[in-house]
């Protein structure tokens, strides 16, 4: 498959457009020719020089991530910069990246996922950036304790261990759900009524704000909550009769 039919066909799934005014990730293709054949695909949370060189590894013609290589204005490819894009040149890789896009996309995104791995139904978007959505709200059929919910995070990949900042009710019902950072997130999930708030790392002031709003927080993992989304897209490009493979590499954080 052409490498511009590639990347019309996730520009369609993810709208990249949509974001352009509030992401500081350029999403979409960020480092590769007009046109080249692409039959091998390797997916990644993370676009770095580790998980480059096993995209190399694996004769990849096209590395897409979560977390590419440019963020806002690119002045100059030196030091460090051209040494992660230089491999990727001499090897013929091309780099497609979807940061919030991929967080919000209500389908196949990283929100998405984690609403799936708690078996959350009725689901709307959450997490408002401007005109857009990078989250999810959704409601347990049944209520959930914070153990039920603490245990199916553990099993994200990459999660070491999910801390529970536990301030809401004794049996949740409903759940927002913002991947990565999003605790600044709580003031709309405490307006939109949510029981608790899953996100992927703190900040400090958010204990105090959960406290006070009543919501238990479950911080799972940064790299953990972002893992669902690149999997979603390694099924869609294998479903277009691409090969592809999946690099892990959890950070711990």
């Amino acid at each position: 498959m052409q490498l511009s039919e590639v990347v019309a066909r996730f520009d369609e799934v993810l709208s990249p457009d949509e974001f352009a005014d509030v992401d500081a990730s350029p999403n979409g293709l960020q480092i590769g020719p007009d046109e080249g054949e692409v039959e091998t695909v390797v997916f990644a949370v993370d676009g770095a020089t580790a998980t480059f060189e096993k995209a190399i590894e694996l004769d990849a013609d096209l590395f897409v991530t979560h977390h590419g290589l440019i963020w806002g204005g690119l002045e100059r490819v030196t030091g460090n910069e051209y040494d992660r894009i230089a491999p990727l040149i001499e090897n013929e890789i091309a780099l497609y990246a979807s940061h919030l896009p991929l967080d919000g996309n209500q389908k196949y995104g990283n929100a998405a996922g984690v609403a799936d791995q708690l078996g959350l139904v009725e689901r709307e978007p959450f997490g408002s950036v401007g005109p857009v959505h990078i989250g999810q709200y959704g409601e347990f059929e049944s209520g959930k304790t914070s153990g039920e919910i603490r245990d199916a995070l553990d099993e994200l990949e990459g999660n070491d261990g999910t801390q529970v900042l536990d301030f809401g009710p004794d049996e949740i019902s409903s759940v927002a759900v913002i991947t990565g950072s999003g605790t600044d997130w709580l003031d709309e999930a405490e307006e939109r009524g949510a029981d608790a708030l899953v996100t992927g790392e703190g900040k400090q002031k958010a204990y105090h704000e959960a406290r006070e709003a009543g919501i238990s927080v479950f911080l799972a993992g940064h790299y953990a909550t972002e893992t669902l989304g690149v999997k979603n897209l390694q099924s869609l490009a294998e479903e277009w009769g691409l090969e592809t493979e999946y690099v892990s590499y959890p950070t711990g954080l």
